[in-house]
């Protein structure tokens, strides 16, 4: 897939009005993702997305605490002027659910078991919980 190819399939999902402001929040939320997605599942990743969203995901040195999805959202809301919690989370959903067919139902599994709980509605799968084993 092209890169330009990535921005209009988000353009569409998200429902935005430019390719601009889909290409802004693609790489927003990419470059939010490469900054808490590590090992090897960062690097499978990179390589089933376009190439300029390889460089935007790859170009985030990891972080040193983990974030969970609530408070992913709230960082990526930080850095797109005049989002709120609830407009970010679409931008996130939007960005993610493409990713997310790029990556593939077994790679994605262990992205979202890699990362804290809250990821897999912004990926836009269900996460289940697990129940505790009665004896």
């Amino acid at each position: 897939m092209r890169w330009s190819d990535f921005v209009a399939k988000v353009r569409d999902r998200g429902q935005y009005p430019t390719v601009q402001e889909a290409e802004r929040v693609s790489r927003i939320v990419l470059s939010a993702l490469g900054g808490h997605l590590t090992g090897p599942e960062r690097t499978e990743l990179a390589v089933r997305l376009p190439e300029e969203g390889t460089r935007v995901l790859t170009g985030q040195i990891g972080t040193g605490k983990p974030l969970s999805g609530s408070q992913f959202v709230d960082s990526v809301a930080a850095r797109i002027e005049g989002a709120t919690p609830a407009t970010a989370r679409w931008d996130v959903s939007s960005v993610l659910s493409v990713v997310a067919e790029l990556a593939g139902d077994d790679l994605l599994g262990r992205i979202i078991d890699r990362l804290p709980p809250g990821y897999a509605l912004l990926f836009g799968r269900a996460q289940l919980a697990q129940l505790p084993q009665l004896v």
